[in-house]
């Protein structure tokens, strides 16, 4: 190895080295865990949507790719991180971390200690892979799904088992369960990104309980705020009877905070404590201040989250009338604020292309559906400007 890739190796804790060591990781393994779990570029390239960010829009652009919330911070989460900006030279003005996770507690009805938060989501999520997967633990997930997962697999040589979506496009977890029987761990998207569909509890609990023994299901439910069925609908349950069970959360969507870096992740605290051994935590804890505090407001702010959710769900449905009277295959039915939609003759490369050259971003392509496009629900403005364009488009 060269000088650099051994230093880039002793950024790892020791407790981290032996640990990666034990579970089969090569040092060749061992140095992009080091990458990933270090950030810079392999971490940003583990962050789908913000690999696939232009680096600046032209005026007017209409931007309906990254599934960001059409709209920026909640009022209440606005103000207070104005109100503590002028404190922040200090490193912990008012141990708003602390509060921030003791709000969490209430909220999802599960232990403090049970609480890591982090700089989004994807941050946990790839970090599960490094501490649950290796060389000879695989890792099983949908397809097509969010891809943070499958990245930091590939990236560090876990072998990666992708199960097709139902008939209903919910996870067939009967099915990831046969595709890897020993996998290190099991990924549930709910709502699933990029399709926006649910996976009942009940089929997430059936794998919880039928799974390999030491081996975790993570559910990842960055979009769970935007469903009719939240709160009832999510699986912190399984967190809070013990199970082998992560799920993520973050700030990114419906709080309308993709630029300010928050989101958490709720496990039993030996699980949490894997996701931070391996760099002794430091990520977990130096989040912005300013974003603590807009968060923490925010995920009280119930009202304001009605509000957002039905804003949502009228323009979603007028989309979804668009699509109709014009005879495209939607998948349905979408929880989210993202609607997949089929063009049948043309790929979603192809659409993508011609939807930039009128000034609207599309999202990225997704190879298990090649003319399907994710199109995200953006404000009524962003979805009329949309369809001006694909008039355009569909008649050129």
């Amino acid at each position: 190895m060269t000088l650099w890739e051994t230093g880039v190796i002793r950024t790892l804790t020791d407790e981290g080295k032996d640990d990666l060591l034990s579970r089969g990781y090569s040092r060749r393994h061992m140095l992009r865990a080091a990458m990933l779990v270090g950030g810079g570029a392999a971490a940003i390239a583990m962050h789908p949507e913000m690999a696939f960010a232009a680096p600046g829009a032209a005026p007017g652009r209409i931007r309906i790719a990254l599934n960001e919330c059409w709209t920026g911070p909640m009022a209440p989460g606005a103000k207070a991180a104005a109100d503590i900006i002028s404190q922040c030279n200090r490193y912990d003005p008012t141990e708003v971390r602390v509060k921030l996770i003791k709000t969490i507690a209430a909220q999802e009805k599960v232990p403090e200690d049970h609480i890591l938060v982090w700089p989004g989501s994807n941050e946990a999520l790839a970090r599960s892979v490094v501490a649950f997967c290796s060389p000879t633990k695989g890792l099983v997930t949908a397809d097509p799904t969010y891809e943070t997962a499958g990245t930091a697999a590939n990236y560090i040589g876990a072998p990666i088992k992708r199960v097709a979506l139902t008939k209903d496009y919910s996870h067939d977890v009967k099915a990831m369960l046969a595709a890897n029987p020993k996998a290190g761990l099991y990924y549930i998207c709910t709502p699933n990104n990029p399709s926006g569909t649910m996976t009942p509890v009940a089929d997430v609990e059936w794998l919880v309980a039928n799974k390999p023994a030491g081996s975790v299901v993570v559910v990842d439910e960055a979009y769970i705020h935007f469903t009719s069925g939240y709160p009832n609908n999510t699986s912190t349950h399984l967190v809070a009877a013990g199970k082998d069970v992560l799920i993520m959360r973050t700030f990114s969507k419906i709080f309308g905070m993709a630029g300010m870096r928050v989101g958490f992740c709720m496990g039993r605290p030996d699980m949490l404590k894997k996701l931070l051994m391996h760099d002794g935590g430091a990520l977990s804890h130096d989040l912005p201040i300013p974003s603590l505090a807009a968060a923490a407001a925010s995920l009280t702010a119930h009202d304001l989250i009605d509000q957002r959710r039905k804003e949502l769900v009228e323009v979603r449905g007028m989309t979804q009338d668009f699509f109709k009277k014009r005879n495209l295959r939607m998948i349905l039915p979408t929880e989210a604020n993202m609607l997949m939609v089929d063009w049948k003759t043309k790929t979603a490369h192809e659409m993508q292309t011609a939807f930039a050259a009128q000034n609207v971003e599309l999202a990225r392509t997704f190879p298990a559906w090649p003319t399907v496009t994710r199109i995200t629900i953006g404000s009524r403005a962003d979805m009329e400007g949309f369809f001006a364009a694909f008039n355009k488009v569909v008649s050129a």
